[in-house]
């Protein structure tokens, strides 16, 4: 086997130089040739797409996230297949793995948690295999901030309190300082800072945040686990959610939302429901 990162190198030179014409055969929907890379959706089973159930209830050999992934998943979708969790694993066990059970003619899916192109580490993987000769594709699940914005009954776009959303993560042993936007993002007014893999951090990034001069009243929501049984909402401020997180007890799974579209309030009615999309329809009748 070709080394991981020699792999994704090759095949990312490649990638610069020439299209992949599968991105002009097929689309999202599509059942395609390969190992499908299928987003688990935040936790409730329910959650998972049916082209993502269809998948891994005819799959052989399903590698999955571990505790990312709820167990309840696996025992209602997988159980005629064996599961592997990837945890502790590294790409030189990880590609074998699923190389010589889709080479054998098993059916395989590699599972992550939430949506795999959201913090997922799925292409790595996916290069790995292409160079193996083994072909694979994505299949779009739901991401957490969607999950917890579902919770929090409110939008992470609002006419007038929110026009774009960020994705993002804090400061760490990934990301260094000078590469950690969240307080650019916040001082923009009208975005919704969703912060993923940050439950560790979220005194800190608080902090950074009140140094930097941000409004402390500015509201934030932490959703903990986000659609699983044991799913739990903090609400609070800039100000005050470092405290109460750090008294709950948590330390990951938890989405931080940032911003005055956390409250589902002060919005402006859409221009949509107002007539807006149907002025003029009827001038030609006059």
């Amino acid at each position: 086997m070709t080394e991981p990162q020699d792999a994704i190198d090759a095949e990312g030179d490649e990638r610069t130089t020439e299209r992949d014409p599968r991105v002009h055969e097929h689309n999202a929907g599509d059942q395609q040739e390969g190992i499908p890379f299928v987003g688990a959706g935040p936790g409730d089973p329910k959650l998972l797409t049916v082209a993502g159930k269809e998948l891994v209830e005819d799959a052989d050999l399903v590698v999955h996230a571990g505790s990312l992934v709820n167990s309840e998943l696996l025992d209602e979708y997988c159980a005629d297949a064996e599961t592997v969790s990837s945890i502790g694993k590294d790409l030189e066990e990880l590609i074998p793995l699923m190389r010589d059970a889709y080479e054998d003619g098993d059916d395989v899916v590699r599972l992550h948690s939430g949506d795999p192109a959201i913090y997922g580490a799925a292409l790595e993987q996916m290069d790995a295999l292409e160079h193996e000769g083994v072909p694979t594709y994505f299949v779009p699940g739901v991401t957490a901030a969607f999950a917890a914005s579902a919770t929090l009954r409110t939008q992470l776009t609002l006419n007038e309190v929110s026009n774009h959303v960020a994705f993002t993560r804090p400061q760490g042993k990934t990301l260094d300082e000078d590469e950690d936007h969240i307080s650019e993002f916040v001082e923009m007014g009208d975005v919704t800072t969703c912060v993923y893999l940050g439950t560790h951090a979220v005194g800190e990034t608080m902090d950074r945040l009140l140094d930097a001069g941000h409004d402390p009243d500015t509201p934030v929501a932490v959703v903990y686990h986000a659609s699983w049984p044991d799913e739990d909402v903090i609400e609070g401020t800039i100000g005050t959610i470092g405290e109460k997180v750090a008294d709950a007890g948590y330390r990951a799974s938890a989405l931080v939302l940032i911003g005055e579209a956390v409250t589902g309030t002060g919005y402006e009615r859409s221009y949509l429901y107002d007539g807006w999309a149907n002025r003029g329809s009827g001038e030609a009748d006059d």
